[in-house]
This record gives C-alpha cells, structure tokens and sequence, in this order.
C-alpha cells in the first residue's frame, strides 16, 4: 500500500494541507475569467471608438489571461500522472503553450507598432468614450490584483507571476485612461497611439522573454542556475571518483531541472553507495531530483568514447 514513499520529496505541500492548492486555483481561475472577459471586452471597445490604445491593452491583457491560463494549467497538469509513452506527464506542455503565447504577443505588438506608425502620419480620430472603458478596465486589474494577492503569492510562484502581470497591465490601462482624458479634454488624438506606442513596448519585452526562455527550455538547454563545472566539482570530490564525463543537465518545466552523467571510479568503491550519495549531493547542492548516474570502472574508460568529452 505504501506506495507515496518515492515521491522524491516532491511533496512539499502536503503538510500545509490540500485548501492552499484549491484557493490557488480558485482565485488563478476567478482571475482568468475575469481578465480574459474584459479582454474581449476592450478590445470590441477598442474597434468601436477606433482607440488603438484600448487595443493594445487587450493585446497586453490577453498576455495576462494566457499566463493565468498557463498557471492554471500547470496546476492541473500537475496532478496528472505521466503515462507511457510520455513518460515526464503533461508538464512540458506548460513549455510549447508558453512558447507559442510568446511568439503571438510578439506578432500582436508589431501589429499596434505599425498600426501606430499609420496614425502618427495620419490621425485618426478617437471617441473619448474610451476613457471609461479604460476606467473600467483599470478596476478590474485592481479587482484581480486584490484577489491574488489574498492567495498565498508567498508560496506560489504561478500566483506571483500572474500579479506582475496584473500590474503590468495596470499601467496599460493608466495610459489608456491618460490617453482618454487628453482627448476628452483637448481632442489631442495624438496621444492614442502614443499610448499604445507604449503598451506595444511593455508586450514585446514579455513576449521576447517568454520566448527566449521557452525555446531554452525546448532546446534542452541548460537550467540558468546551475553551473556544470560545480556539479563536475562536487562529483569528482566524491571518495574514489576519477572522473566525470558526459554530463547532461536540461530541464522538463523551469521546476524540473534533469541531470545525467557517467562516473568512473577505481575498484574500491562501493557503487551503490556512491549513486545514493551522488543524489543527495546533486538534490543538496542544485536541487536537482532526478538524476541518473551511470557508474563506470576505469578500466572499461575513455578508450572508445572520443565523441563524449
């Protein structure tokens, strides 16, 4: 029955009870709801009072619904359990959704940039009606930001990510509302697509980081906070380790770091001893809970594998 014991200490949570996750995931998806709601909202509004600003804070809020969604996913995912033939569970696909979020808000603010560009040569006239869409869009993002920062932003990092988005898109929709209230007051249309000049900026920026980072992750490239010459370091200083080669480290999510490596040792060793020690280095030192080591003696070394190093 027992069958928990090799969660590889992956269970943190569950001292602190199973209620931390629900609200989590109670207040990412309350959050999702809203937000993606008004997204639809304002950016309908946006097209009816031909306020580009007002579009590119949907564009901006539609960054912040697929993060949310994400978050909310991850959780989800999290619980599923791998199956056969994908054998790391549902989590990489926290990485593609991530990835092809980043491309399509690098595509939807190169879209307000050029859009802009028409407008500084031609402007076009805005309804100020704008000005209460934006208003009200700022007071959901101070709605959603309440909320989420009643979640345990602490613990969570999906939670905490989600809130610098939030109040990134606050300040979407502050320029979307300075925007209004210079139309409203002095007609000056300028200041609309000056507004989502920008937001556009704000949204490439996120869409170029989550792009970058995904396609890392995709890459198989190496977690950012470890340094292989440590792990090799620390390896080699392990009683009766020659040597170290064909060291792997790449990462499933940003949570999951991987490693692989061969160890060669002289005979005295006691093997097994040495993989359990090995791991709790490498889960010590890097946190790094899945490892394989494969142990090797030196007399089988180097001799055939010129291509490893």
């Amino acid at each position: 029955m027992g069958h928990h014991h090799h969660g590889h200490g992956h269970d943190h949570s569950h001292g602190h009870g199973h209620h931390h996750h629900t609200t989590n995931k109670r207040v990412l998806f309350i959050s999702f709801i809203a937000i993606f709601t008004f997204m639809i909202v304002e950016a309908i509004g946006g097209f009816l009072t031909n306020s580009l600003a007002l579009i590119s804070d949907a564009g901006h809020m539609l960054s912040d619904a697929v993060a949310l969604g994400l978050s909310l996913l991850a959780l989800k995912i999290g619980e599923r359990k791998a199956t056969n033939d994908k054998t790391y569970g549902y989590k990489r696909f926290e990485i593609v959704a991530a990835f092809l979020n980043g491309v399509a808000l690098i595509l939807i603010s190169l879209y307000i940039l050029y859009e802009a560009i028409t407008r500084f040569v031609e402007p076009q006239e805005v309804s100020a009606n704008m000005l209460y869409i934006a208003l009200l869009g700022l007071i959901i993002n101070l709605i959603v930001a309440f909320f989420l920062l009643k979640g345990d932003s602490k613990e969570n990092l999906n939670i905490r990510s989600a809130l610098l988005h939030v109040i990134g898109d606050l300040l979407g929709s502050v320029g979307a509302i300075i925007a209004g209230v210079l139309i409203l007051l002095f007609g000056w249309y300028l200041a609309d697509p000056i507004a989502s000049v920008i937001v556009a900026i704000l949204i490439i920026i996120s869409g170029y980081r989550v792009t970058k980072d995904s396609l890392h992750v995709l890459m198989e490239g190496k977690p950012t906070n470890i340094n292989p010459k440590e792990v090799i370091s620390e390896l080699v200083s392990l009683d009766g380790v020659l040597d170290v080669h064909d060291l792997h480290i790449w990462s499933i999510t940003n949570e999951l770091p991987m490693l692989s490596c061969h160890i060669i040792v002289d005979d005295t060793v006691d093997r097994d001893k040495l993989i359990v020690l090995g791991n709790e280095i490498l889960k010590k030192s890097f946190h790094i809970n899945h490892c394989t080591l494969q142990i090797e003696g030196k007399n089988t070394s180097h001799t055939n594998c010129d291509h490893c190093n």
